[in-house]
């Protein structure tokens, strides 16, 4: 039963990855596309009639192609790249409503098409036809999948993502959607942020703000405010290193909008799980009321960005509800902190314990020792070429976790390479070392079972950085 809840629990993670994984690498497209829906069009800062015509087609055909192009990739390669775009191609012709979803869908199984193809025939093929036949593999399987796409997928996907497009108006019609805080923020935890954000939060968002201008679904993830409370309940009334630490969490988590790094805090102290949900319920609730909104996702979830997207005249809203969010969920923290009674000591002790009983509470085997130690300890005489940081998406708090290694490593005069990578895409490389968190450590061991791993609960402050730099500088 341990192993089946551990399996589920690996599933649900890597499902939820593949979706943001879809969607991260193209934020980029997604800001530029807000950035210009702000500016130009009839209600924006500097209305161009001109420049505003870049809006649609970017909406309808730029974003879904590189979502499809980038979930092909995810697959296999360039290859599956390339048939999961002209696969997408065939869902955003045969719709009229943006293919986001239709994209994360024909993306991979284009990718897997062209794949299982390769895999039956690549060792078939004579010499000398090798590029024949793989140009005209990806060719027709495309242009089937394309047709596919059109006739079959891509209603399917509209009629979908209409009924989804109505749920969500119904809720917002009944003032109901503050409630979806509850289930946001334990998930956002738990490392399903990512998942929750961009594979499903940000394509609905889009989709309305195309429609209204602005969208309150790009805030119920990204909203620091909540985040922002713990941290500074932990600074004021909070012990030992948890105190210590969490000032310089607070500008990471609020301006530079890496929200896994109050994380930690809360799993050390599991009842404050309400403090964040507070939070969250009393910030959509004042986002709601105020009708708040974003023109594009704001990623990442930094009060820079989450200003930068806000439309004309709606900060004022957007900044009450962040505010309202801090100060619900600073004021149920300092309740909780300010009645612990223990030691720094049994403080520590009962990180331990929290530790392990979740770690049981999801199937986890107590041999992956808990809070910040190794879960398989390293093969002490193996030679360690590379250092990688891994999370989920590979972009925000394992880059910060790389860049304090690599000072650390930098300073001891070490020369080791230290990078940070999506889980998805590690690879089974012997002689590297991965450093990743606790809850995702199952998902990097199935990526790549020959590397040495080294567990950590918190990616900015962790002491079994101190027994990495001194294994590197023992080689």
């Amino acid at each position: 039963m341990a192993e089946e809840k551990k399996g589920m629990k690996a599933k649900v993670q890597r499902f939820g990855s593949y979706l943001s994984g879809m969607v991260m690498p193209n934020i980029g497209a997604f800001i530029a596309w807000g950035v210009i829906t702000a500016l130009f069009i009839g209600t924006g800062w500097w209305p161009n009639e001109q420049l505003a015509t870049m809006v649609d087609p970017m909406i309808k055909y730029l974003l879904p192609l590189l979502i499809g192009y980038t979930g092909g990739s995810m697959v296999h390669g360039q290859r599956g790249a390339v048939v999961g775009a002209i696969a997408t191609m065939g869902v955003i012709v045969g719709s009229e409503v943006p293919m986001f979803i239709g994209a994360m869908i024909m993306g991979p199984i284009g990718g897997w098409c062209i794949k299982k193809f390769d895999d039956l025939f690549s060792d078939k093929i004579r010499a000398g036809f090798e590029m024949l036949v793989n140009n005209f593999s990806a060719g027709l399987i495309g242009f089937a999948l394309a047709i596919l796409g059109f006739y079959g997928i891509g209603p399917v996907v509209s009629s979908l993502t209409t009924m989804m497009g109505n749920g969500v108006e119904a809720i917002v019609n009944a003032n109901l959607l503050p409630l979806a805080n509850i289930f946001i923020e334990p998930a956002k935890i738990l490392f399903l942020n990512n998942a929750i954000n961009h594979g499903i939060l940000t394509p609905l968002g889009t989709e309305q703000s195309l429609e209204t201008g602005k969208s309150i679904l790009f805030l119920l993830e990204a909203n620091p405010g909540p985040g922002l409370g713990i941290l500074l309940a932990y600074t004021l009334f909070g012990k030992g290193s948890a105190k210590s630490s969490a000032p310089g969490a607070v500008v990471i988590q609020f301006l530079g909008g890496i929200h896994e790094i109050y994380f930690p805090y809360v799993m050390m102290k599991p009842v404050l799980f309400l403090a964040v949900i507070g939070g969250g319920v009393s910030g959509t609730f004042v986002f709601q009321l105020l009708n708040a909104g974003l023109q594009a996702a704001a990623s990442p979830g930094s009060i820079i960005a989450i200003l930068g997207m806000a439309p004309k005249g709606g900060h004022l809203p957007v900044i009450a509800g962040v505010v309202v969010a801090a100060v619900v969920s600073f004021l149920i923290s300092m309740v909780i902190l300010k009645s612990d009674r223990s030691t720094e000591d049994e403080f520590a002790a009962t990180q331990e314990a929290v530790a392990a009983a979740k770690a049981e509470s999801k199937g986890q085997a107590q041999t992956a020792v808990v809070e910040e130690t190794v879960v398989e300890a390293p093969t002490a005489d193996k030679q360690i070429d590379k250092i990688i940081f891994a999370c989920d998406a590979g972009m925000g708090s394992s880059a910060m976790g790389a860049s304090v290694l690599r000072n650390m490593i930098k300073k001891a005069g070490v020369d080791v390479p230290v990078t940070n990578s999506a889980i998805n895409n590690l690879k089974d490389e012997p002689n590297t070392l991965i450093v990743t968190q606790v809850e995702l450590y199952e998902r990097a061991k199935q990526k790549a079972p020959s590397s040495d791993f080294v567990t950590v609960e918190n990616f900015m402050n962790s002491p079994r950085y101190e027994e990495v730099v001194n294994r590197m500088k023992e080689q």
